[in-house]
């Protein structure tokens, strides 16, 4: 993935600098925006070139040929939609736009293609009773019901695989011969897998202490139960580049207060209304990076939840970050939530 700056170029600039834009970041597509970064279209090499054979000379202005109408990438696209569009239009890039038309990210069709090799480990935890989903998990466990025709947890699963991740750990507990029966050690998908047995229940971050004490690089956890088109090699390069022990990944949630709220001063008088307010906050996405050092801080067999790890973490001095993801996410908690998934399946995986 390029630079965005390095593609950008203002319908002023001439003909001669969107050429050197254009080769210096080696894209062969340089984006028009204005001065809020929206896009106003796009010039590839070949565009100045039909340009240059109709007449105009290279001191003209990238407006003068620019293509006003090009494909383009929502945010809120999975990897999967965007490649999927990209290949059926036959093109090498696309521009990424945000809800303001806004230019967040050039996509370049190589780039998914030569997805990077990551060795880390991924703990999917999938030992959950699925109790407000009685009905549907009587005899399945949740992670095995079915998504698009295909168990949830194998969805969850092929998401990393085609971000280049190949070492999976899956803690299991109820109905946890389904789940092994299903995916074995993992020759179906060409990976490795292997299983985390929990005897008793231990929340949502107990059974990494059941990991080998060997670890020596970043692992990345989620939970099973969430269908989302995260892009999980961006979370982990941020653990990375932060030097963090422990990063959660956030959402953005907003909820709006029913009612007029009042403003008042210490001495009750009333300052100003704000009628039914939004507010925004960030929540946990159910999604983290643990480094070994942080794994020093799960008790053995015990019952915790991840929160938990992140308060030892931060007690014990060690830095914690977050990581905002955006674009899809569902936890499928409720019988609503796995039918909407289902609808949204074809959407997410065409």
């Amino acid at each position: 993935m390029k630079s965005l700056d390095s593609v950008l170029v203002t319908p002023n600039n001439t003909l001669r600098e969107v050429i050197k834009v254009i080769d210096e970041a080696a894209t062969k597509l340089a984006l028009v925006v204005d001065n809020d970064n929206k896009l106003l279209g796009t010039l590839a090499d070949g565009d100045i070139r039909r340009g240059l054979l109709r007449g105009l000379e290279l001191s003209d202005t990238a407006a003068s040929c620019m293509h006003e109408n090009p494909a383009t990438a929502s945010i809120d696209d999975s990897n999967h939609v965007i490649l999927t569009k990209m290949r059926k239009l036959g093109i090498q890039q696309i521009p990424v736009l945000d809800n303001q038309h806004r230019v967040v990210e050039l996509k370049l069709l190589k780039d998914f293609l030569a997805a990077p090799v990551r060795n880390n480990w991924v703990i999917i935890m999938a030992g959950g009773l699925g109790t407000r989903l009685k009905e549907l998990t009587k005899d399945t466990p949740k992670p095995m019901l079915p998504i698009g025709g295909r168990p949830l947890l194998e969805t969850i699963m092929l998401r990393f695989i085609e971000q280049g991740f190949s070492n999976f750990w899956l803690a299991v507990n109820y109905k946890s011969h389904k789940i092994e029966e299903y995916f074995g050690e993992g020759e179906k998908l060409g990976v490795n897998i292997n299983y985390l047995r929990e005897n008793k229940r231990l929340g949502t971050a107990g059974a990494l202490s059941l990991l080998p004490t060997d670890i020596d690089e970043p692992i990345l956890i989620t939970n099973a139960d969430l269908l989302s088109t995260v892009d999980y090699g961006e979370i982990l390069d941020t653990h990375n580049e932060s030097s963090a022990v422990a990063t959660m990944a956030v959402r953005d949630y907003e909820y709006q207060i029913p009612y007029g709220v009042v403003d008042v001063s210490a001495d009750r008088k009333i300052l100003a209304f704000d009628e039914k307010p939004v507010h925004q906050t960030l929540v946990n996405a159910g999604i983290y990076v643990l480094s070994p050092a942080a794994l020093q801080n799960i008790p053995q067999d015990v019952y915790v939840d991840m929160p938990e790890v992140f308060s030892s973490v931060l007690s014990a001095g060690h830095l914690t970050v977050c990581h905002p993801v955006h674009g899809y996410w569902l936890d499928i908690g409720q019988h609503e939530d796995f039918n909407q998934a289902n609808l949204d399946y074809a959407k997410l995986l065409l």
